[in-house]
């Protein structure tokens, strides 16, 4: 199997895992946060069909990190009241960091084996928002485990204190 098909299924699987995740936490964070991931991993599914095709690479820009942010700051509120984070929320979080953290991994890898000037601006730009995404989940998972103690997004400033 090629990279790129590897890469595909690797994206689909994820918006498939996402889309789940975001049916089964319980908190409201966490469900907008899955949501959000699912739209950026389908770009991604975009992206890599279009490079499949020899069409021109397509890069919609986006901004994982101040999408969160704004979910973050729309539910600020009802975050502070102390919405306790299930175990199964945080499991998904810590599942979701590693499907990153491997996805980072293995766009690393191709990046160095890739021939075309396409592929190579795809795989740096899908290192780019895995890396985004990462952070993110790792934050969130951080947040959820010990709300009452940690600021989320401290150098984002979403919450005041």
């Amino acid at each position: 199997m090629k990279s790129i098909e590897i890469a595909l299924k690797m994206e689909t699987d994820a918006v498939k895992f996402y889309k789940e995740a975001a049916e089964k936490v319980s908190h409201p964070a966490g469900k907008q946060m899955f949501l959000a991931i699912v739209e950026d991993e389908k770009n991604h599914i975009k992206m890599i069909e279009e490079v499949t095709k020899g069409l021109e690479l397509t890069i919609k820009e986006s901004n994982p990190i101040k999408t969160v942010k704004t979910i973050f700051e729309s539910l600020k509120e009802k975050m502070m009241e102390r919405i306790e984070a299930s175990t199964d929320d945080l499991e998904a979080f810590k599942v979701a960091m590693e499907m990153e953290k491997e996805g980072i991994d293995f766009y690393r890898k191709v990046l160095d084996e890739v021939q075309t000037e396409k592929e190579k601006k795809l795989f740096t730009r899908l290192v780019f928002e895995e890396e985004q995404h990462h952070k993110i989940f790792a934050e969130t998972y951080n947040f959820l485990k010990d709300t009452g103690n940690w600021f989320m997004w401290k150098e984002f400033s979403i919450v005041e204190g």
